[in-house]
């Protein structure tokens, strides 16, 4: 029977960065994926979603431009937006592919070797694995097994999804054009995400179904407003506080009835029906229990410190810790958990100050704490707010809708507790601020920098600049474009700065 050091059940984001990490530590790897490398976050996922975004963003940018000079609205075919999907995700794969080829090619000298095998893994105890195929079963052996198997879309109890009609994110992508029109079930990120795509597209009736009185709960009230006015002046239908009380196929359609709070009732139909409510592990073909791994007997997932499980040589990553399910946050963990193989003494992740990007109208980025979490927790903290529209570079691209956010302690330290970005380059603007909170440097470093003019990241200046008493433009003169405050806990309410 073979031997190998490590074992990464599970090719996708996580289990890839696990793989090549092993290599980088000298060992012997096997990488099983029972369907295709790179997971979701190729396919059906994260790369897929925002390449839609992409387009979806471009075609509404067309057609603004359109609707000023009196021309009718330009209309990109469905086929064609699946061709670029189809050559975004190939790129992704082709990559993949020839690293592994080239990967697997050199010489099987044991020490940072690698070998694909196509299957699907499952435990016979807890050193061994059985790799299975239609008419292939190969056993092995494995001194450390990093459990990488992703997840799927999450349905819900009652609700019948046939990826025709009522669909998942893994249906959506299968359709043969623009749905007329489409009632979406859950307004946290993914569903408001794929609200934003259609909507942009300008060819799909969006409905989107909100049990909670705002979308993105989670977020500050200032951005969930902001992002649900653009969606509805794009069309879209929100119904807030609703709860679903039943949706059918009826005649090939999607027939929904809602429930509200003060009583009345409204139903509903749609062409198509996209339920976005999370996703669960994959892990329930893993025989778990042959390996004396535990599972949270609620959740069903497997219990992990750190990411070690129970069995301290096996560990689980990314989504198929039914946590965290992010690209960014799998592959850290994925590397995370081989170098503490080789080294148990190194420190436990930290989650506090990651980084996280929404892809909205317009998009959002975030990093550390908001304005609600300070709150509900009792932190003191002032905050500066700055509109797009006072930037150059926001004005030269047309594009004035949003704004920078930045918290602080309320001391003399003014050390950094978070920053949302609500715009264009939301992104690629929250990276500088992340850096500065990892490395504890002071707000007053951020406001002295010299930035590239005309750029999105002197927004983030500014906002440095009005916590320091400095800022080019006044917020008492531009109050509605500029606004600088402190809130207290004991006083329960916000002071001008």
């Amino acid at each position: 029977m073979e031997h190998y050091d490590l074992c990464v059940i599970g090719g996708g984001p996580a289990g890839y960065a696990a793989a090549m990490r092993g290599i980088d530590m000298g060992q012997r790897v096997i990488l099983v994926e029972r369907d295709r490398i790179g997971g979701t976050g190729i396919y059906n996922g994260a790369l897929t979603s925002k390449t839609l975004w992409e387009i979806a963003q471009r075609v509404s940018s067309a057609n603004e431009l359109m609707r000023t000079r009196g021309r009718e609205p330009f209309r990109l075919e469905w086929n064609e937006v699946m061709r670029s999907l189809n050559e975004a995700a190939f790129e992704r794969k082709y990559l993949y592919a020839c690293h592994m080829q080239l990967l697997a090619a050199r010489p099987d000298t044991g020490e940072g070797s690698f070998h694909h095998e196509r299957g699907e893994a499952h435990f016979l105890d807890p050193m061994t694995l059985r790799i299975q195929r239609p008419g292939f079963i190969h056993d092995i052996k494995a001194s450390h097994v990093v459990i990488a198997t992703g997840s799927r879309p999450r349905t819900l109890p009652g609700i019948e999804v046939d990826e025709k009609a009522i669909l998942t994110s893994d249906g959506l992508l299968q359709l043969e054009d623009y749905p007329k029109s489409i009632v979406i079930i859950g307004a946290g990120v993914i569903g408001c995400e794929f609200a934003a795509i259609f909507s942009l597209f300008g060819n799909t009736k969006v409905h989107l179904i909100d049990r909670a009185d705002r979308i993105l709960p989670f977020e500050d009230m200032d951005i969930s407003d902001l992002i649900a006015r653009n969606l509805e002046k794009q069309g879209v239908v929100i119904h807030r506080q609703a709860q679903l009380e039943r949706i059918a196929n009826v005649d090939g359609e999607v027939e929904y009835h809602l429930s509200y709070p003060d009583g009345h009732t409204e139903t509903v139909r749609v062409e198509k029906a996209l339920i976005s409510v999370g996703r669960v592990a994959n892990t329930g073909s893993l025989d778990l229990a042959a390996a004396g791994v535990r599972t949270d007997p609620k959740t069903g997932n497997i219990v992990v410190t750190d990411t070690r499980t129970t069995m301290p040589h096996i560990h689980a990553v990314g989504d198929a810790t039914g946590k965290n399910m992010l690209v960014n946050l799998g592959e850290m963990e994925g590397r995370h958990a081989v170098e503490l193989m080789n080294d148990p003494n190194i420190p436990a992740l930290n989650y506090a100050n990651i980084s996280t990007i929404m892809f909205l109208d317009p998009e959002v980025a975030g990093v550390g704490l908001n304005e609600q979490e300070c709150r509900k927790h009792g932190i003191a903290y002032r905050v500066a707010r700055v509109d797009y529209s006072c930037l150059a570079r926001a004005i030269a691209m047309r594009r004035t809708k949003g704004f920078f956010k930045v918290l602080v302690s309320n001391d003399d330290t003014m050390r950094v507790l978070g920053m949302r970005a609500v715009g264009e380059h939301a992104s690629s603007a929250i990276e500088a601020v992340s850096l500065m909170m990892r490395l504890g440097t002071p707000i007053s470093e951020l406001a002295d920098l010299v930035h590239p003019h005309p750029s999105i990241t002197e927004g983030v200046q500014e906002c440095a600049r009005l916590l320091l008493g400095k800022s080019i433009f006044k917020p008492e003169v531009f109050a509605d474009k500029m606004q600088c405050y402190t809130w207290l806990p004991d006083a329960q309410q916000s002071a001008a700065a």
